[in-house]
């Protein structure tokens, strides 16, 4: 991929009774070809949070499942933006997506989790005035190894509020 402007290429996730949002940053190069949230193979996302909640994760049909039965719902803070690799770092030209209207939508929304620094600085930059609670979970992304495994899962746990 090259400094193209990129639209995003999936649908949030969310249902009716979603309690928390979790807003990543814009899909990874990866996650276009595979069509579908953190499908990088080094990402540990989906590992993340089957060690969170105890669901299985084998395949799209079990994430989708985990997320609703979790009230988990899944988007990113983007809507469109250049970039010439996958990393957050190179993302440019970003124009958000509309988390004001989306929440409107969707009520049951009570907590917003960011996977990442640059997704929590996009929102505050935009939508710090919305007054819903807002947790930092570490980037599961491979870019941000020096947090161990364990460590990642236990943060996400908490700030998740997991049992």
């Amino acid at each position: 991929m090259n400094n193209d402007i990129l639209e995003h290429p999936f649908q949030p996730i969310v249902y009716k009774d979603t309690e928390t949002l979790i807003l990543g940053s814009f899909p990874s190069i990866k996650s276009f070809e595979k069509d579908f949230y953190y499908a990088h193979p080094s990402n540990k996302f989906w590992k993340i949070l089957e060690a969170v909640t105890h669901y299985p994760i084998n395949n799209r049909d079990q994430k989708l499942w985990l997320l609703k039965e979790a009230k988990f719902g899944l988007w990113d803070m983007i809507k469109v933006c250049s970039r010439d690799n996958s990393l957050d770092s190179s993302l440019e030209n970003e124009e958000v997506n509309d988390i004001a209207g989306f929440l409107e939508e969707h009520p049951s929304i009570k907590k917003i989790a960011f996977t990442g620094k640059k997704s929590e600085v996009l929102f505050k930059t935009h939508f710090s005035h919305l007054g819903i609670e807002t947790v930092y979970l570490p980037s599961p992304s491979a870019a941000y190894a020096s947090m161990p495994f364990a460590s990642k899962v236990s943060l996400y746990k908490k700030q998740l509020g997991c049992k």
